[in-house]
């Protein structure tokens, strides 16, 4: 599993999409995306870095 192989303990950002097809083409991307790209893009919606995964409604 994900989590378990990278040792994630919260959810920090996320992005919604209509399916997982929609979803495939921007995780690619992500993928490549220098570290700090990635840090950015988690500041601007989430600067204090809340853990996100009760919000979602899971």
């Amino acid at each position: 599993r994900f989590t378990s192989r990278y040792g994630v303990q919260r959810l920090v950002w996320y992005e919604e999409h209509f399916g997982i097809r929609d979803a495939i083409q921007p995780e690619k991307s992500l993928k490549r995306w220098p570290r700090q790209w990635k840090i950015e893009l988690i500041e601007k919606t989430n600067p204090e870095w809340f853990e996100l995964f009760r919000g979602t409604g899971w």
